[in-house]
């Protein structure tokens, strides 16, 4: 008797495991996007000696701030973002020092790619309000890290201009530099939903 009352106490404790497996997943909290690090890069356009770092922090705010398109007052849009980028480049030829700070504005990422932006708040080598792109890729399996910039080896005006044209909402290109001392993590995450 006491035999049958295991095995029975057995059985029922299978069944309540197959109940419990078989029960949905709590519901996990949304994947916000972001990239963080800090990172020295290797720019091919620069002389060796140069040192050249980038510090990107950055996370999805989506809907935080409001503009109006057309007339039409809206809450923002999807790939709102905060936080802040730095750039440091000493110069080997003479030793000078640039530096910049911008606060994110944009983020877009996917599958371990990121796009950022942020407007100029400090600098003594651009200009203050405008807005610079960067691109990070998150390395894999071994591969270094990467990083692009705006002003690195696009974005002319049309017909040759010298003067840097206006950077876009999440707009930058591909990642063209590689990271050799530090590095980023990327966070991605799929777009939010439209709002009205």
């Amino acid at each position: 008797m006491k035999i049958r009352s295991m095995v029975l106490s057995a059985a029922a404790l299978g069944t309540v495991g197959a109940l419990v497996a078989a029960a949905p997943a709590p519901a996990s909290a949304p994947r916000t996007a972001a990239v963080h690090g800090a990172a020295r890069v290797m720019f091919a356009y620069a002389p060796d000696g140069d040192v050249i770092r980038f510090s990107v922090d950055a996370d999805s705010a989506p809907y935080t701030r409001p503009v109006t398109i057309e007339g039409t007052p809206l809450p923002g849009t999807s790939v709102d973002a905060k936080g802040k980028v730095t750039v440091y480049h000493k110069r080997s030829v003479d030793g000078g020092v640039g530096t910049s700070e911008a606060e994110v504005d944009c983020l877009i990422t996917g599958d371990g790619v990121a796009t950022v932006t942020a407007i100029v708040t400090k600098s003594n080598v651009g200009t203050v309000g405008n807005r610079i792109g960067i691109s990070v890729q998150d390395g894999r399996h071994g591969a270094p890290d990467r990083l692009g910039f705006s002003w690195g080896t696009a974005n002319l005006n049309p017909g040759g201009a010298t003067a840097l044209a206006p950077v876009g909402t999440c707009m930058a290109p591909a990642p063209f530099t590689t990271v050799t001392e530090g590095g980023f993590k990327v966070a991605s995450a799929p777009l939010p939903p439209l709002r009205n």
